[in-house]
């Protein structure tokens, strides 16, 4: 992952153009550390998050990830400081940086993906970009923190269809839905005139007005966290996503038992 500032604004680049931006375990760490990094810059004015290659990102490497079994699981442990693990941090840290985030989306954003452009406070995507909650093919759910960002974005009839079915969605659907800002020609020129309107503003009032509507949208993530940790715990170790995980593998079409 690349971090880059200039004038005033960090650029953050998923940097796996060769995997559509496969998450790693240490991407997720760098997320979260860029996050915080951009937190204590009382210089910056924005940040614009952003994925080299063809897609934003695919979502998390399974294939990586597996290979750090004990990683994998201390990444379930809840941050002393706040109610988030390591997977939903490397989302909803964004929440918490005072300035304005702006995701930039093309081709496939998908899983831990979209979860990560949801934790940003905007998301301009480009016309052939496409979405989704790609959790459903693993018989698992989306935990990374949708579940607070969702809530602020759409319905939760249309929340519970994409995290149930998995289904890919165009940008033009996102839009409808609420899951995205803005479609353009050119994504990133269009969030950058944003950014520029922004920084004609005072920082300080800019910074109140994302903690003001932090603080009052919704229930709060202290809440919904926990409950995305206990789920997919559960899921994880269940023998329906061992099913749905080897019939994903190999192309298969999975045959499920019955629910537990």
């Amino acid at each position: 992952m690349d971090y880059d500032v200039q004038d005033q604004v960090a650029y953050v680049r998923l940097n796996r153009p060769d995997k559509h931006n496969g998450l790693t375990l240490d991407m997720l760490d760098d997320l979260a550390k860029a996050a915080d990094r951009a937190k204590r810059d009382r210089n910056l004015r924005a940040v614009l998050l952003t994925g080299e290659g063809p897609s934003f990102s695919s979502g998390l490497d399974f294939a990586s990830a597996a290979k750090e079994q004990r990683r994998l699981l201390m990444n379930f442990v809840p941050k002393r400081t706040s109610a988030a693990n390591n997977f939903q941090a490397a989302g909803w840290a964004w929440r918490s940086v005072p300035v304005p985030v702006v995701a930039v989306v093309h081709g496939h954003c998908y899983g831990g993906g979209l979860q990560i452009a949801l934790g940003a406070d905007f998301r301009f995507a480009a016309a052939d970009a496409d979405f989704s909650i790609l959790e459903a093919k693993w018989g698992l759910i989306p935990d990374m923190s949708l579940s607070a960002s969702i809530a602020q974005l759409t319905t939760i009839d249309i929340a519970k269809r994409l995290t149930m079915t998995g289904e890919v969605f165009s940008a033009q659907q996102a839009h409808v839905w609420g899951l995205v800002s803005e479609v353009a020609v050119d994504p990133q020129a269009q969030a950058l005139t944003l950014i520029a309107k922004i920084k004609e503003r005072s920082p300080d009032a800019v910074a109140a007005s994302k903690a003001l509507f932090e603080n009052t949208w919704y229930s709060g993530s202290r809440l919904s966290f926990p409950v995305e940790q206990a789920l997919q715990l559960g899921l994880l170790r269940g023998e329906n996503h061992a099913i749905a995980r080897t019939a994903a593998m190999n192309r298969e079409t999975p045959e499920f038992i019955d629910r537990h």
